[in-house]
């Protein structure tokens, strides 16, 4: 299957399916720091079967969990498919039952109504529990030690997209969902809370002012950003044969604005020009004003036009998006703070919704794909300076995430973890960094005897 690129480029090379389920101990090379201990969980889209959609989509593939175990040095890991009811039709049926995004005019009249979720997105760990996420469904929960899957977290009462976000003050967990409803594309979303003891303690629904694609979104001590941008659904376009996603521009972009403590009604829409966000690395609030840190493409990527076209080259910078509260405009005004193309910013989520100095993310060099990097980046948000590791020759990597070396030590103090693709050999390794030192180099590498598919999202667990 690594060669066959015949359906789409998200089959081929290191985004090919890998359908094997492992364990193995891991060759470590340097030194792990000894009290480095727990796991790093990432996961990613990895259809069991041939798809069956020519239009298969990367986003669309069923979920598989890579584990990164790490105790006193050592490392070992494991990887296991998400077990959800669409993967246990289809590997009863032994092939491809759904659409892509479960587009009924792909779909096997046997798997019509039946529930598609593919749990592929992300993986957070909240009040106890490992949950695989994805837009479009409740939580999946996993077995942290084995990877089992042990089904739906059915408190949430339907779907929840898959950036929530956790509260380190109250530790509450905050969410939302988008599409809501019985109608497919609806433009109706939910906000909801989940305490700390993992209770939902709200689910509301409201409004957007249409239909899209809402990825990700942001959370401050005390106020809720949506952002609607012009990455819009239609099922008229899906049922006609265009793209169910397309880039619209012309619809608009918006961010809605809620004090997190209001009811839904209260949504001030700020507005931008047309732009597209998947993913911010951080927000905050100052004198009566909110702060966005995002990483802004002029144009959604991986999806094209409402007509089939492209909608041109696609990359993300970072960027500052500010909000007047005062009601003096409701225009967002724009800063660029960065000028390496870059992804999947991530920073110290201890200071998750809270004023913070350093955020790190996967970079692109080569002027190159949305998709593929080959730098890990470090942004020091006072300095405005940025040092980063640069891979070797066709290696590519992950998205990086943040350790703390203590419960308290200070703003980024800690390491750096990402797993790298190394394309001469065709096999991955898991690097730790000094977080602010990256530009050293890894201070250590746990190499895999395989490859682990490039993937989205992932997540550290410290252990106890």
């Amino acid at each position: 299957m690594d060669g066959d690129a015949r359906i789409s480029p998200y089959l081929s090379g290191n985004f090919a399916p890998l359908r094997s389920e492992d364990d193995f101990e891991l060759k470590v090379t340097g030194q792990l720091p000894p009290d480095l201990r727990g796991a790093l969980y990432r996961i990613g889209a990895n259809p069991q079967f041939e798809p069956r959609d020519p239009n298969y989509h990367w986003f669309s593939g069923d979920g598989m969990v890579h584990g990164f175990y790490l105790d006193e040095g050592r490392a070992s890991y494991r990887n296991r498919y998400v077990r959800t009811p669409k993967w246990e039709l289809e590997h009863a049926a032994g092939r491809s039952l759904f659409g892509t995004f479960g587009n009924p005019m792909t779909t096997a009249p046997e798997a019509l109504g039946k529930d598609g979720g593919v749990a592929n997105t992300n993986i957070v760990f909240h009040a106890g529990k490992l949950m695989a996420l994805e837009e479009g469904h409740m939580p999946f929960q996993m077995d942290p030690a084995s990877l089992a899957t042990l089904g739906y977290v059915e408190d949430y009462r339907g779907r929840v997209t898959a950036h929530p976000k956790i509260d380190p003050e109250t530790g509450e967990m905050i969410w939302f969902a988008y599409g809501v409803g019985d109608m497919p594309f609806s433009r109706t979303l939910s906000y909801g809370v989940t305490d700390a003891s993992c209770k939902v303690v709200r689910r509301d629904d409201f409004e957007a002012p249409f239909s899209a694609m809402v990825h990700d979104f942001l959370v401050t001590r005390n106020y809720v950003l949506f952002p609607i941008l012009p990455l819009t659904m239609s099922l008229e376009r899906a049922m006609s044969g265009r793209p169910p996603l397309a880039w619209e521009p012309e619809v608009g972009a918006y961010v809605g604005v809620m004090r997190r403590d209001a009811d839904v009604s209260t949504i001030r829409w700020f507005n931008i020009d047309p732009c597209y966000v998947f993913h911010p690395m951080n927000a905050w609030e100052a004198d009566g004003k909110l702060f966005a840190d995002v990483f802004r493409y002029d144009v959604a990527p991986l999806f094209p036009r409402a007509d089939g076209g492209a909608p041109g080259r696609a990359a993300a910078n970072l960027f500052r998006w500010t909000f007047d509260l005062s009601g003096a405009t409701d225009a967002i005004a724009e800063q660029q703070l960065d000028d390496l193309d870059g992804e999947f910013p991530r920073f110290d989520e201890r200071h998750s919704g809270l004023s913070y100095r350093h955020g790190w993310f996967a970079g692109d060099s080569r002027n190159g794909s949305a998709v593929k990097f080959n730098t890990i980046a470090h942004v020091d948000l006072a300095t405005g300076k940025r040092n980063e590791h640069r891979l070797g020759e066709g290696d590519l990597t992950s998205e990086p995430v943040f350790v703390p070396r203590t419960a308290d030590s200070d703003e980024g103090d800690g390491w750096l973890t990402a797993v790298v693709w190394r394309a001469q050999d065709n096999h991955s390794e898991l690097l730790v960094f000094n977080a602010l030192d990256i530009a050293h180099g890894p201070i250590a590498t746990a190499a895999v005897p395989r490859r682990v598919p490039f993937g989205f999202h992932g997540n550290w667990v410290g252990a106890g």
